[in-house]
């Protein structure tokens, strides 16, 4: 029961950490694609520090298993982010992709590990 409350633990913070990432990064695509005001970067870039500081959260012993493991999560949240905010629907290999992506991140955080 322990492991499990653990794994949702981390998938929160992995969806938090992608929210805060993908809304970082859509201000700075607002200001260059958009042309919006360069103001939008200022809450971009603490968004940018908000998901950095998010992925320290998760118990890894390296953080390139976690970055592995949050990205499969960032796929899923971009994908929702185009249906949701940009009103394209995800096709049938959007979707194959991301379950593809979804496997292989619990694949590498749930895995038994001896060390």
């Amino acid at each position: 029961m322990a492991m499990r409350q653990e794994a949702m633990r981390v998938w929160g913070v992995y969806a938090a950490a992608a929210a805060a990432e993908i809304g970082g990064c859509y201000a700075v695509w607002a200001v260059l694609r958009l042309g919006q005001s360069a103001w939008w970067c200022v809450p971009g870039l603490l968004l940018l520090a908000l998901f950095a500081s998010l992925l320290t959260l998760v118990e890894s012993t390296a953080a390139g298993r976690a970055f592995a493991a949050y990205g499969g999560v960032y796929i899923l949240a971009s994908l929702a982010w185009m249906w949701g905010m940009e009103g394209l629907r995800p096709d049938r290999w959007d979707v194959i992709g991301a379950a593809l992506c979804i496997a292989g991140a619990a694949i590498i955080l749930l895995a038994p590990r001896t060390a």
